[in-house]
């Protein structure tokens, strides 16, 4: 079988990349999510006033191509080295489709992912994630 050694020692070096930039990068996004971002059973979607049309599509399209990014890589890493959960539900709440709420709200509330981000909150001293009831109330 040949294995061109060349392709396995830039995906070893890749390998090692993104989990030293997981370390780094998913802490400081959990860090920085508001504490209700989870709050309501229903997202509340705003648009930014005095936006051109232009910068407001040129944000989402960068948004949602670091979520893209940021879903594959967290994807890799759930057989790689990294934090693969934590890395989907990021690139998750940045990529814009219908249903993504509910998907970032059932992964949320596996009580493993909310302990590691509520941990890794409190390690900066930020409050806890606020997550929605599954009862029907707004927020917890």
């Amino acid at each position: 079988m040949f294995i061109n050694e060349t392709l396995m020692w830039w995906l070893i070096a890749g390998s090692v990349a993104m989990f030293f930039a997981s370390l780094l990068a998913v802490p400081a996004i959990i860090v920085r999510l508001p504490a209700d971002y989870f709050a309501y059973r229903h997202r509340h979607c705003t648009r930014p006033e005095n936006v051109s049309p232009i910068a407001y599509f040129a944000w989402r399209l960068t948004k949602n191509s670091a979520g893209a990014v940021l879903v594959m890589i967290g994807i890799a890493m759930l057989l790689l080295p990294g934090q693969g959960l934590l890395s989907i539900l990021i690139g998750l709440s940045l990529l814009n489709f219908p249903g993504k709420y509910k998907i970032e709200q059932r992964l949320i509330s596996r009580r493993p992912v909310l302990n590691a981000m509520n941990w890794m909150r409190a390690r900066a001293g930020s409050v806890p994630l606020i997550v929605a009831s599954k009862e029907g109330t707004d927020a917890l």
